[in-house]
């Protein structure tokens, strides 16, 4: 098998600094010991996620690749860690330390990793100079971002400069749900990120739509994590309203679908047919692996799945390799 590229794996600091800005009450992050090979995340003062030393620990991230017959992973910080929400200065502070945290642990294993950092998108410009500074002094492949900033979707006008800088830039952007819509509805002892996270994902991914901003950047390469959700189900439904309505037509000149399939989706669905209908709908150019690692959510037998769901040889080169080196603007070929 050709390298194996996993897109949707996270990073969490084994510390981060104190908190140094002038704010009261800010939920800035910490690192309390949990065992020796875990730390609990702290924000303000509460336990957030216990996480495994695989979070940090380079040695310890290519020993569990092995084990996933991974070569290469972009490692994007924990989305939790995106702080949107946070002070803009406070967000400056610790976007560029996850920054500088991801180029370090790249800088250990060049060959086995490629970066998505983070930029502050609840200020366009601040986003705009820290995209520049991960593109064009870090040398990452992208950034990670989330399906929306504090309850705005990613495909409203006012995030339009950022991604016409994504695509000038050949960033790679990664969508991840965060603190998604509809948790308040949730029934049961399931968490947010099993009942929810497929439907904020599909929102953010048909907001590029409808927004018309994918339409404006054909050549935006934007990826949307597990598997895009509810998008796969969606998109009919958007092709039928685009028909349908005169005024949704006139936004949009060419049909959802065909913008669709210009983006990029996780196989990260966990069932073989699931991802084979991923495969049909977007194509098998569009689907890139994804585990989600370290996190227990994640599928730690990416290529297993993928064996599973009987895919014919080409189509799973695609998939485990070829896809993810155009989307993350990896070389062609091998290593």
């Amino acid at each position: 098998m050709n390298e194996v590229i996993d897109i949707h794996t996270h990073i969490v600091p084994e510390k981060f600094p104190p908190y140094r800005g002038k704010g009261k009450d800010v939920p800035w992050p910490s690192m309390a010991d949990a065992d020796a090979c875990h730390k609990h995340v702290m924000i303000s003062g509460k336990l957030y996620r216990t996480v495994a030393d695989g979070s940090w620990s380079v040695p310890r991230r290519i020993e569990d690749m092995s084990g996933m017959r991974v070569n290469r992973q972009a490692i994007s910080p924990m989305p939790e860690l995106l702080s949107y929400w946070l002070p803009l200065d406070d967000a400056k502070v610790l976007i560029r330390y996850l920054n500088e945290q991801i180029a370090e642990m790249i800088a250990l294993a060049p060959e086995r990793f490629a970066g998505l950092g983070c930029v502050p998108l609840q200020d366009p410009q601040a986003a705009l100079d820290e995209l520049d500074y991960v593109m064009k002094t870090l040398k990452f492949s992208g950034v990670e971002i989330a399906s929306h900033v504090n309850g705005v979707s990613i495909g409203d006008a006012r995030f339009a400069p950022f991604f016409a800088a994504a695509e000038r830039l050949g960033a790679a952007i990664f969508v991840h749900a965060l603190r998604p819509a509809g948790q308040d509805r949730i029934v049961g002892a399931f968490p947010e990120q099993a009942v929810c996270f497929p439907g904020d994902v599909a929102l953010a991914c048909a907001s590029m739509i409808t927004g018309g901003i994918a339409s404006r950047h054909p050549k935006l390469r934007i990826a949307f994590s597990h598997g895009g959700g509810t998008m796969s189900i969606l998109m009919p439904r958007l092709v039928h309203a685009w028909n349908m309505f005169p005024k949704a037509k006139e936004s949009l000149k060419e049909s959802p679908a065909t913008i669709a399939r210009r983006f990029y989706y996780d196989e990260l669905v966990f069932e073989p047919k699931a991802v084979r209908f991923l495969v049909e709908t977007f194509g098998a150019t569009q689907i890139v692996l994804g585990t989600d690692y370290p996190f227990a959510l994640g599928d730690m037998n990416p290529v297993g799945t993928l064996e599973r769901a009987a895919l014919d040889v080409a189509t799973v080169t695609a998939i485990t390799s070829t896809n993810a080196k155009r989307f993350l603007g990896l070389p062609e070929g091998p290593r």
